[in-house]
């Protein structure tokens, strides 16, 4: 595969760069103490067009496609997982799920205002009962004439407080059906956010549904193709998961290879030591595999090439780097990483949960696995 950047994703790298490391990366120590991303900040990465970027124009998007959402993430993830957080979870599996699925009315309808940043947009498909098992759902949908009735509860939405729109997966009488469903809709409510290890900033609860009256027309694609498509859904949103890790494993590097350049034991830099010399070979490493990665595999997606495997091995991968880079990055620090004093412990907290959400990595081996054996071995 011949893959270059083009000159159009070069400056928009350099733009999400400008913004990510002037603007963004200030705040991010207060975004996690305070947990939340300040209002301007959401304002200002919707009028740069990033909540959007990775859809087409009729939509009210950039048409930078799955590379370009990768190169925004990459950026984001660099110098705040919680901001990362929060634009995939609207963009690349909020917003994608209609965008996969839904009727040319229903995009035209909701897309413009969530790609523009006007309104939010949250995923709701993980239940108590139904995480790794996602088939296992309890929230149900009957249709009573032109609305569907709408029963349930999720939890770990992300953005589900500040979200104005949710793409809702229930049970109906077909299997499971996906819906359009606006937070004023009377008998939505939403809990408390949760307190979390890391990405602080990003804001989870759970979301209740009590007899929610949705029209007709909010079924996103045919009844019982629900399940379909919160998988494909997800399939991208993994890949922007990885570019994030892929982010953040990068700007662990860079901090590692300063630091150990000045800090001194024995009367000279600790960068002098074979032992540290490993430990940012191995960061590199993670590094170059994950790039490789993430890249190929969204070129691979823009031109419809990719399989579920393909995402699947870049969620494993990326999110296991980037849990041995930042762990490799404490101890090169020593107890100054451990200190709250620099944020690689803020990084250690953040990249955790990268191995559990958007699936956990056993269930992306299981994923891998099942698609090998039915491809007889074959890649």
């Amino acid at each position: 595969m011949d893959f270059r950047f083009t000159e159009e994703q070069i400056m928009l790298r350099e733009m999400v760069r400008d913004f990510a490391q002037n603007e963004l990366k200030p705040l991010a120590r207060q975004i996690d103490e305070q947990e939340e991303i300040p209002d301007e900040i959401i304002k200002k990465i919707a009028e740069l067009g990033l909540l959007g970027a990775a859809f087409p124009p009729e939509y009210g998007g950039s048409g930078f496609g799955e590379l370009g959402y990768c190169i925004i993430q990459e950026e984001i993830g660099r110098v705040c997982s919680s901001t990362a957080t929060f634009i995939g979870a609207h963009q690349s599996i909020g917003t994608n799920a209609l965008f996969i699925g839904g009727s040319e009315e229903l995009k035209q309808k909701y897309m413009p205002a969530l790609t523009s940043g006007e309104k939010i947009a949250a995923f709701a498909l993980t239940e108590q009962g139904a995480g790794s098992d996602a088939f296992n759902l309890k929230t149900k949908a009957e249709l009573v004439g032109d609305e569907w009735i709408i029963n349930g509860e999720k939890m770990w939405i992300t953005n589900a407080p500040i979200a104005d729109i949710f793409s809702v997966f229930a049970r109906t009488n077909r299997g499971i059906s996906a819906f359009i469903v606006e937070k004023n809709f009377p008998g939505v409510s939403t809990g408390a956010p949760e307190k979390k290890l890391g990405i602080r900033g990003s804001k989870t609860s759970t979301v209740t549904f009590e007899n929610v009256r949705v029209p007709k027309e909010n079924l996103i694609g045919a009844e019982g193709k629900g399940f379909l498509i919160a998988m494909k859904t997800l399939d991208a949103g993994r890949l922007g998961l990885g570019a994030a890790c892929l982010g953040a494993c990068k700007e662990l590097l860079e901090m590692s290879v300063a630091y150990a350049k000045t800090r001194k034991q024995f009367n000279e830099p600790i960068a002098n030591f074979q032992a540290v010399q490993f430990m940012i070979a191995e960061m590199a490493t993670q590094i170059y595999t994950t790039e490789s990665l993430v890249y190929r595999t969204a070129y691979k997606y823009d031109k419809k090439e990719m399989l579920s495997r393909d995402s699947a091995i870049v969620k494993l991968v990326s999110s296991e780097a980037l849990d041995r880079c930042v762990d490799l990055a404490m101890q090169i620090h020593g107890g100054m990483g451990y200190s709250r004093e620099l944020p690689i412990e803020r990084y250690y907290r953040d990249s955790r949960i990268n191995r559990i959400f958007e699936g956990t990595s056993e269930i992306q081996k299981l994923v891998i696995a099942h698609d090998i054996l039915k491809r007889n071995g074959k890649m």
